[in-house]
């Protein structure tokens, strides 16, 4: 791809998508080979030798994949959580210490506590936004990454990037943002500061609900080289036929988050005038507490929302279980609306923990179906209440 194509849509559908060039066929050809010949013992072509090493067509994604987030490397794997176990056992060893976002993904929170855990690494859950708590959590043990999602799963708290990046800097810290709600067509971690951007590429970069993938995206050449260490030695890569469908995804992903965008607004300012609601998260509404701060580090406030009831659990589940356009369904991200109730599905493993998710709460990923019939949908599913 030329240097100077800057934009980001012409970066998702251009970058690691040259032509082939024996046919010129404009889609590149979807490699499923394993292995590779070589012209004798050691001498590879193109650097080719066998599948978990290295695939084109998972390269032709890694590239895209550094190109819009605007890295230098980026490592495809086979999971979001995948990528996560992979990053944290290429920069932390037994002894060292994350500090995390209080609200964080389940996901996450179980991996790092019941997994990692029980291999020595120890973790503090911490409000983001309370900096003074930061730093004390940081300075009390030996940290090595700080954990950041935002806008959080799924709270839809913002986080300053810039100002975490500082202070994880000053003590030594790494900051790793996981940039999945937002996507890279609306937020930059790297040029805000941090480190290392991971994905569930699950979600809206692959955006179509057919394909489970993660990514781990750097600019730095030694934290590129560590991470692109233990992918080959653990080998969680993503295959060919995932490669390919998260790379037709992601070249749709700019025009896609605009409708996502679009459409999630319109519900939340539709759910904020409901008397049956108690509150709203989304940092697109003014009554958003970091509102300004989401304008500040996005170009746009995404697909999420969530929204608590205050009709307390029985009205949550009455409304998940009774919408027909949205799907009541775990994941995110897709062209298709979904409806999840976190605190029994996605967040279930959080339970009894301050991580734990309000059981009022239902978390919408809104899809870009026609808004009316997405606001109809919710109309009805209201008059159970």
């Amino acid at each position: 791809m030329s240097e100077n194509i800057q934009g980001f849509n012409t970066r998702a559908v251009h970058a690691g998508q040259a032509f082939e060039p024996r046919t010129g066929a404009v889609v590149p050809p979807l490699h499923f080979s394993s292995t590779y010949a070589q012209d004798g013992i050691g001498n590879l072509r193109a650097g080719y030798e066998y599948g978990r090493g290295g695939n084109p067509t998972r390269d032709a994604l890694q590239e895209q994949l550094a190109a819009v987030e605007n890295g230098t490397h980026a490592y495809s794997f086979s999971s979001g959580l995948a990528a996560e176990d992979s990053l944290i056992r290429a920069l932390a060893e037994p002894g060292d210490h994350i500090v995390l976002g209080n609200d964080a993904y389940g996901g996450t929170y179980r991996l790092i506590s019941k997994v990692l855990g029980g291999w020595g690494i120890g973790n503090t859950p911490v409000d983001m936004s309370d900096h003074a708590a930061l730093k004390a959590a940081i300075a009390a043990n030996k940290t090595k990454l700080v954990w950041v999602e935002t806008p959080s799963n799924p709270m839809m708290r913002i986080t300053d990037i810039a100002a975490v990046a500082a202070i994880a800097h000053e003590a030594g810290a790494l900051l790793v943002v996981d940039n999945t709600f937002a996507s890279p067509a609306l937020q930059q971690p790297l040029d805000l500061g941090a480190d290392v951007v991971v994905h569930s590429t699950t979600k809206y970069i692959g955006g179509h609900s057919d394909v489970v993938g993660g990514a781990i995206v750097v600019k730095d050449p030694v934290l590129a080289e560590a991470i692109g260490f233990i992918q080959f030695a653990v080998g969680a890569v993503s295959g060919p036929m995932d490669a390919f469908l998260t790379t037709r995804g992601l070249k749709t992903l700019g025009v896609r988050m605009r409708t996502h965008s679009e459409n999630a607004m319109a519900v939340a300012t539709w759910l904020a005038q409901r008397p049956e609601v108690q509150a709203v998260h989304y940092p697109g509404l003014e009554s958003h507490p970091e509102h300004e701060l989401a304008k500040k580090q996005m170009s746009g406030f995404g697909g999420m929302v969530s929204v608590q009831f205050a009709g307390g659990e029985d009205a949550a589940r009455i409304v998940a279980e009774a919408t027909r356009v949205f799907t009541l369904a775990e994941s995110l991200g897709g062209i298709e609306s979904l409806m999840n109730y976190p605190s029994e599905m996605t967040h279930a493993s959080v339970k009894g923990t301050e991580l734990a998710v309000p059981v009022n709460l239902l978390r919408l990923s809104v899809g870009i179906e026609d808004i009316a019939d997405l606001i109809a949908d919710l109309e009805q599913a209201f008059a159970k209440l």
